[in-house]
Order: C-alpha cells, then structure tokens, then sequence
C-alpha cells in the first residue's frame, strides 16, 4: 500500500500531538498565564468590540500626548438599548489601586455612550456604538493602566477591556533575537531591550521599575519579570535570553469576507438564507511542516466590505464563518478552540471546536462582521494551554512584540508607564 509524504508527516504530527496534550512530553510547552481572564468577555449578542488609539495599525490602546482613543462595538439586539462607561485605575500588575476616582480622572464617568447608529440595508440589524476618550467629561490625570468597563441600563457589566496613559519619561530601545539555547534556537525568540531615562537617572531601578513584554498584543502570554541586567551612565540593559524568551509560533491563518457575494482564497463558498453563511476551507496540521512566509497582521482583524458606500461601521453585513481544522481522530481529553483580536483570544463555549466524525476535522462556526481577520488554533488539556500545539513553533515567525516600562518613585502610590518601546522579529538578530 502507497502512503504519500503528506500523510506520513500528517500521522506524525497527530502522534506528536497527541503525546503533546494526553501524554505531556512538549518540551515546548506554554502555558498562559492567569490573565486570561481578566476582561469581561462580552455576551453573544455583542459583536465587533474594536478598541483603538492614533495608532491605526494595533488594537493595543495607549493614549499619548492627549491624542484620543475610539471604542466601537455592535449591539445585535438593534434596540438602541443604553450602554454606560466606567474607568478604573490599576497598578502595573493589573492588581487594582488603591486611589480614589478623583485622584486619576478629572470631570466624570458613569456616563452614558451617546454616540450610536442603526445598521443600514444588512440582513443582520444591528446597532453600532462608539465612544472616544478622553473627552470633555472625562479626563486622565494619570499615567498608567485603566481598564474601560461596559455596563447596561441596569447596571450590570456587559464587557471591559484594557487601556493604558503614557507619560514619556523614558527611551525604550527593542531587539528581538534568536535564542542561544541550541534546543529552541529554531523555534523560539528572545526579547532584549535598553530604558533610558529622559532626565534624571533612576535611582533603585530594581525596585522602581517594572517592565512588561507582549507578543502580538496578547496579554495571556506576556513575561513582567524581568529586573536590569546591567547598568551604565545613561540606560540600564535587559540582555536576558531564557527568562525573556517567547515560543515564535506561526503565522496567523486569515480570511477576507468584504465580499459576502462570492468565494475567495480562502473562502470556499458561500451560502445565502436569512443571512450569509462563509465556509472556509479546511485547514491542516502546521506543526510538523516546513515554515512558509505569508503576510499577517499579527492576530488583528479590520472592518471592510464592499458592499455600501463608505460607511463601514454600520454598512458592513454580518456572515457566520464555518471553520474547519482537518484532524485524524479526536484528541482525549483535549478541547479545541478557534481565536484571534475578533474574540479577545477568550476560550469560551462560542470559540470551541466540536469534532465531526464524519469528515475527521474539529469545527466551529461564529458570526463575524465583514472584513479580514487572522485566526489560528489553541489547544487545551489537563496540562494546561498551548497556542501553539497545532500551528507549530518557528524562530522565522514573524511577530511584533512591545515593551512597557512603569515607574513608581519611593512615596507613590501609583506605577507610572514612563516608556513603549516596539520591536519586530522581521529582521532576528543573533
């Protein structure tokens, strides 16, 4: 009997992972840490929450120099209900401060959101809200982190999400480089960065500074424990290999639904009833095959259809995405999910895969505005979480990373984000 080279790589890739999360040999095993849960996760009939800066490029809102940020999100109810913000001040930790409101806002919260709109000619009615901060009722006294929380007319929280106010006080210089451990030197990346103070020189770094490094904006597997390495005259150095090292993972899977009329790359076919049903094609098991380049947007997705004017925030049509991750048999004791920036990378019942037996491939299916979207696959066990069981691990990967630098003097009661520094794996150093 004739096996081809894609099968026998298939059937060690389902062995390598079944080992993985049933048996627990990963030596690249990552578990995501306890935030995961931090931000409310919004319930089904909130759809498209879109949180963003000046930066146009990244859901990561950081408010600099006074310029605003823009949440937007879509109520499939379509009854204009009333929604309301409120803003809560942290400490660098994301444990919550002990300061009072008037001490990091100035006017009010508690407010009402007053800008929204009806959907216009969709089979999906929705209705579209919008909410820039700060604005003339609510101001930033403070530097540092804030989490922006969603509530109904009866005062119960209906979803929240994370901001931060930078104060630049510090220069944050980002390298992003191939780690010198011959056992993950093709798989994983380490981050090395340099602060450097505008004035002043810090003067118990180890004690008054604490740095945080993200991968792709996700929270969930960020590394705050780091201390400087080494100091001199102007910058204190982070030159640490192992304790600042991230699995590189794999390019994010993607598709493009601004046309729900027609097929596309990677768009099967399309389906239309009551509404429009997109069914991707069907994905394989990445791990055990070669890298291969393809453009991302890190796990973001981007609003935009065709179909309209101009107007995407309430032109754009809503289609339920038929995902499908092709697989040998169904893993023990192991659940699947789909996610990406479009879910907050939540694991939840509506993220989760069902396997069908009868075409030997994990499904799931969710309803998704119009636009283009990355995605990949997580997998999930006693073990713990691995974002990177089925898409594999490559020190190539391109992934953004981001370094934030908090600052609290001896007498605070606050941690101050003094610096942001960016850094890409495009270009990894040795």
């Amino acid at each position: 009997m004739h096996f081809s080279s894609h099968f026998l790589s298939y059937a060690v890739w389902f062995f390598s992972l079944y080992s993985t999360v049933f048996i627990g040999i990963n030596p690249f095993f990552q578990t995501v840490n306890a935030q995961e849960n931090f931000e409310q996760t919004p319930p089904d009939f909130i759809k498209s929450i879109v949180f963003k800066s000046s930066n146009p490029e990244i859901q990561f809102p950081i408010l600099e120099n006074g310029s605003p940020f823009v949440l937007e999100f879509d109520d499939l109810q379509a009854i204009d209900a009333d929604y309301y913000y409120k803003i809560t001040y942290f400490d660098h930790d994301w444990t919550p401060s002990n300061l009072f409101k008037n001490e990091y806002l100035q006017g009010f919260d508690n407010l009402r959101i007053e800008d929204f709109r009806s959907s216009t000619n969709t089979l999906q009615r929705y209705t579209h809200y919008r909410l820039q901060l700060p604005n003339e009722d609510t101001q930033f006294l403070l530097s540092g982190n804030y989490l922006l929380s969603i509530y109904d007319s009866d005062d119960a929280l209906v979803f929240s999400r994370r901001f931060m106010v930078l104060e630049k006080e510090a220069e944050v210089a980002v390298g992003v480089f191939r780690t010198r451990s011959l056992d993950y030197f093709n798989t994983h990346q380490s981050v090395q960065f340099s602060v450097t103070p505008k004035e002043t020189a810090f003067r118990d770094p180890e004690r008054q500074l604490k740095v945080v490094v993200i991968q792709n904006e996700n929270w969930n597997t960020s590394i705050s424990t780091l201390k400087p390495q080494y100091f001199n005259s102007t910058s204190l150095e982070y030159r640490y290999d192992e304790q600042s090292r991230f699995p590189g993972g794999n390019e994010f899977l993607f598709f493009d639904t601004k046309d729900l009329r027609v097929s596309s790359p990677s768009v099967s076919f399309v389906e239309r009833t009551d509404r429009y049903d997109s069914f991707l094609y069907t994905d394989i098991l990445r791990a055990n095959l070669p890298y291969t380049l393809f453009p991302d947007i890190n796990g973001d997705f981007e609003i935009r259809t065709v179909q309209g004017t101009q107007d995407e925030a309430i032109e754009a049509d809503y289609a339920r995405v038929h995902f499908s991750l092709s697989a040998l048999a169904e893993i023990p004791n192991t659940q699947v999910y789909v996610v990406g920036k479009f879910n907050n990378y939540q694991l939840d019942e509506n993220s989760k895969m069902i396997y069908n037996r009868g075409l030997n491939a994990y499904e799931a299916s969710l309803l998704l505005k119009q636009g283009f979207y990355n995605y990949s696959y997580v997998v999930k066990s006693e073990q713990g979480i691995d974002p990177n069981a089925i898409g594999g691990n490559f020190a190539q990967t391109e992934n953004r990373y981001l370094v934030l630098v908090y600052y609290r003097n001896f007498g605070d009661l606050n941690d101050r984000l003094i610096g942001v520094g960016s850094g890409s794996s495009f270009q990894l150093l040795n």
